[in-house]
């Protein structure tokens, strides 16, 4: 038995009470339960959003052993909040060195590497929590869940509000029929897209912080622009609001509906396509439009009816939404210039059923039935869902042989197909109908070969 089975072995029965146990390491050392009990993680992305895992990992019971940024300026300050673990700008290297010290990684780079550093570390048997959207394509994230599978490892997307009790309970009165049938759902982000911008052309000078081929990832070469690092611009290395918002605003729509269940692994004789549409600001192959309103159809479901799942991302640019939702909500949103003009209502998401409506906050951490009279004392179902002790944590003790992650990459891959299908109807005119089955856009073959993109010469999954 190699070490690194042995590791995981041992914090599998760790984690069932097995105590008192001396694991032999067959290459150098023996470790005592005190030591071995807490799970190793190397933290790859530790600046802007990866800083939080510095801290949140550590908090949660487990150590950190390695970090690797590619920006070693904008790194700094997290490097330096550990200066234990050991430090790294490519991960395969970190990987390849501390493979036998390393139980698990989390993923918090920029989209367009989240799929090549998830596999690399799924392949060597290593427990993945990877940020949202999980991907930067649809292809990648079917991936990852068959990788995942095949190597038995623990994951977790991080769509920190699935770990709320708000969400699971809401979950569990959208699916106790509470709200009565739901045949239209409505999903809002103020972000909006860059517009159509001019690609970066000239050649700027390469900062001595930054790994800039290691930055690019399996992305198309160019030369370095500081206009590149601006990344969400980008479709390259970005995915939008959709990937980087509703993500979390649309998840309880995702689940509540039981719209997963359309995916595998449903029986192929279960087979149906769901279809979406998008009005645009425009159409630009590099950025994302300013504004756009997406508009997915769902066929009946077991139980549950035919639903539309609206989706507006632009705030007041994009026609329409506000005026619709302030309606049905019976209150202005705040968008900076209502209410306590804090922006409360820049992201969010409402449920109509016919006997009542379900309005959730952007991260899904919140919810609110309505009308509030009509929903005055209401007591929830009998909980069905577990709660969770925090998402880092409940990952952490899936890696121990605990129970699957809620948003494990079983369920997350389904609902980053969802989301990053969106991408792709902002790139085309008319419907595209998708074949969750067999992941296929069936009915426009451009469209179909956007599921996926070329890696350059170097990158693989």
């Amino acid at each position: 038995m190699n070490s690194r089975t042995n590791r995981r072995g041992f914090l599998k029965n760790a984690a069932l009470g097995g105590a008192g146990l001396l694991i032999l390491r067959n290459s150098r050392s023996a470790y005592s339960y005190q030591a071995n009990e807490k799970l190793n993680v190397a933290l790859v992305g530790v600046a802007g959003r990866g800083s939080w895992f510095v801290g949140a990992i550590p908090d949660a019971g487990a150590n950190v052993v390695a970090m690797c940024d590619v920006n070693e300026r904008k790194a700094e300050g997290s490097f330096k909040a550990i200066p234990n673990a050991r430090k790294y700008n490519d991960f395969r290297k970190m990987l390849d060195e501390m493979d036998k010290e390393i139980d698990a990684v989390t993923v918090a780079t920029p989209d367009n590497t989240h799929a090549v550093i998830s596999a690399t570390a799924i392949k060597m048997g290593k427990g993945v929590l990877c940020e949202k959207p999980l991907t930067h394509d649809v292809y990648e994230a079917r991936r990852l869940r068959v990788l995942a599978a095949e190597h038995k490892v623990a994951t977790q997307m991080g769509n920190q509000g699935t770990s709320s009790t708000a969400f699971r309970e809401a979950v569990e009165i959208i699916q106790a029929g509470a709200l009565g049938e739901i045949r239209e759902a409505h999903a809002w982000n103020t972000g909006g897209g860059a517009g159509e911008r001019p690609l970066p052309t000239d050649e700027h000078l390469m900062p001595e912080y930054l790994h800039w081929d290691l930055w690019l990832g399996p992305a198309k070469y160019r030369p370095y622009n500081s206009r590149w690092l601006e990344w969400h611009s980008w479709r390259d290395f970005a995915t939008g609001e959709l990937g980087n918002w509703a993500s979390h605003t649309m998840n309880v729509i995702f689940k509540g509906l039981r719209l997963n269940s359309l995916w595998p692994p449903a029986a192929p004789s279960q087979k149906q396509t769901f279809s979406l549409e998008a009005e645009v600001s425009g159409r630009h192959k590099d950025t994302f439009p300013k504004w756009e309103i997406i508009r997915y159809d769902f066929p009946a479901r077991a139980e549950m009816p035919a639903v539309r799942v609206n989706w507006y991302n632009g705030g007041g640019q994009a026609p329409g939404p506000r005026d619709k939702i302030e309606e049905m909500m019976g209150r202005r949103l705040d968008w900076g210039d209502a209410g306590e003009k804090k922006w409360d209502d820049h992201a969010g998401c409402l449920l109509i059923g016919t006997k009542g409506m379900l309005h959730s906050t952007g991260h899904n951490m919140s919810y609110t039935l309505l009308p509030k009279d009509k929903f005055e004392g209401f007591e929830p179902p009998k909980s069905n869902l577990p709660r969770s002790r925090g998402h880092e944590r409940e990952w952490i003790e899936a890696c121990k042989g605990g129970p699957a992650a809620m948003s494990n990459f079983e369920y997350a891959d389904p609902l980053a197909e969802f989301v990053l299908l969106g991408n792709i109807a902002t790139l085309f005119e008319g419907k595209i109908e998708f074949d969750p089955i067999e992941m296929k856009i069936v009915n426009n073959a451009r469209a179909n070969e956007a599921l996926r993109r070329e890696y350059r010469e170097g990158w693989s999954l």
